[in-house]
């Protein structure tokens, strides 16, 4: 079903896939300035050291997939979680990321991932 969004959404999924934290931890891993997880299960779990130390934030949010109920109550799930995510990172991008010291970079980050932050603009 994230797929089948996905491509209605217009984007491209041909190399998309579920990747190990092994993949993360290899020299050969790519370094990443930003990191972000998004699963409410993850936010107490430990994380891996991160290539070249990224900022990271957690914007929990429920998982689709777990989603219980009819085909179109599953697929409404997704939909939600597409949409908050977006707005997520459109608030992300339009970030003036040269204004901001480490510390102020890393609480807008957490910020933008707090419940009920989207609706505030």
């Amino acid at each position: 079903m994230a797929l089948e969004l996905l491509l209605r959404r217009g984007h491209e999924t041909n190399n998309l896939r579920s990747k190990s934290w092994n993949e993360f931890e290899s020299e050969k891993a790519t370094v990443m300035n930003f990191v972000f997880t998004v699963c409410d299960n993850a936010a107490n779990e430990a994380c891996p050291v991160w290539p070249g130390v990224p900022a990271t934030a957690h914007w929990g949010l429920e998982d689709p997939a777990a989603a219980k109920g009819t085909e179109t109550e599953r697929r409404s799930a997704f939909a939600e979680a597409y949409l908050l995510l977006k707005k997520r990172i459109e608030a992300f991008t339009a970030l003036p990321f040269e204004s901001f010291g480490t510390e102020e970079l890393r609480k807008k980050l957490e910020e933008i991932g707090r419940p009920g932050s989207e609706e505030a603009g």
